[in-house]
Parts: structure tokens; C-alpha cells; sequence
């Protein structure tokens, strides 16, 4: 029969308790293999989060695509001056007696169509940044550095509002869309 004692701790210990015990081998050779690390570090693409710097300015630019095309569907201080000062130059070039048809046209229209030129140079530069973000893997090497997916739906993201703005400012240049009053 064992006997049992009661350490400093309250743990049991005794003869009974220590039989239980097993014997684990440590003694197993693990040797680093350098050359095979570094293999496999060579086998799998490094990421934009792990060299840091190259996904930065794909990201960047694809979140400028997306601005650029917010900028040309809601409208600029760019494109409010050129539709002002276009206006203005309406506004002088009109005589005084002439047909209000001709004044519609000077002082309003053609700033209208100012505004619609400035929109629709946001959308374009934004179509045109964007459809770079996407391109721009298979111009340098593809299997260095992934595209970071958030970057390729930020850039969709550009190209699509820089599209849907185009598409306004053309129908808006060409009176399709909110179309000048006409007098009859």
C-alpha cells in the first residue's frame, strides 16, 4: 500500500501516483534544411501584403478610378465653373433683340453642354484608370505579385460608375437626357 502526502500545494502525491507516469522520447533529430525552405518560399507568389509596396499603388489608383467616376455622376466645381463662365460668354454674345430660341441656346444650352464635356473627362480618366488597374499584372511578371482581390473589385468598381457616367454625359450632351426647352 502507498502512502500519500500532501505537498505545499495540495497536490497528492505517493507511490501509486508516480507509477502512473510516462516516459515521452525527446530526443527526435529535426535539422533545418535550408535549401528546401527557401524552395518552397520561391514555389508560392508573394502577395501585396508581404512585399508591402507594390499593391500599394494598384489600390491607390483603383480607389481614385472609383472617386474620379463619382465625381463625373455628381457633378465638379470643374464643371460648375466651365458651365458659368460659359454662360457668361453666352450671355455677352447675345444681342439684345434676338429670338428667345437663340438665347436659350447661348446663355443655357451651351453651358449645359460645358458641364456634360467636364463630366463625361472625369468618367473617361476613371474608365481609363481603372481598366489600367486590371491590365496592369499581366504587363509585369503575374507570378511575383497577386492582385489583391479587393484592389480588382475596386477597379470593376471604377470602370463601371466611369461607364454609367460616360453614358449620362453623352445623353445629356446630346439632349437626350434632360433636354433644353424649346419655344415654339
Amino acid at each position: 500500500m502507498g502512502s500519500k502526502t500532501v505537498d505545499e500545494a495540495g497536490a497528492e502525491t505517493g507511490t501509486k501516483a508516480q507509477s502512473d507516469e510516462e516516459t515521452v522520447d525527446v530526443t527526435e533529430d529535426v535539422s533545418y534544411d535550408a535549401e528546401a525552405a527557401e524552395e518552397q518560399a520561391s514555389e508560392q507568389p508573394e502577395t501585396a501584403t508581404e512585399t508591402g509596396a507594390p499593391g500599394v499603388g494598384q489600390g491607390a489608383a483603383a480607389i481614385v478610378s472609383v472617386g474620379l467616376a463619382l465625381v463625373s455622376l455628381t457633378g465638379s466645381w470643374l464643371g460648375t465653373v466651365a458651365q458659368a463662365r460659359d454662360s457668361l460668354y453666352g450671355q455677352l454674345e447675345t444681342a439684345s433683340g434676338a429670338s428667345v430660341s437663340t438665347q436659350i441656346k447661348q446663355v443655357y444650352a451651351d453651358s449645359w453642354n460645358a458641364n456634360a464635356l467636364v463630366a463625361a473627362l472625369f468618367a473617361l480618366t476613371a474608365l481609363i484608370v481603372g481598366v489600367v488597374v486590371l491590365t496592369r499584372p499581366a504587363f509585369g511578371d503575374p507570378d511575383r505579385v497577386r492582385q489583391a482581390p479587393w484592389i480588382k473589385s475596386a477597379a470593376w468598381a471604377g470602370i463601371t460608375l466611369g461607364f454609367l457616367g460616360l453614358l449620362l454625359a453623352a445623353l445629356k450632351y446630346s439632349n437626350i437626357l434632360l433636354a433644353m426647352p424649346t419655344t415654339g
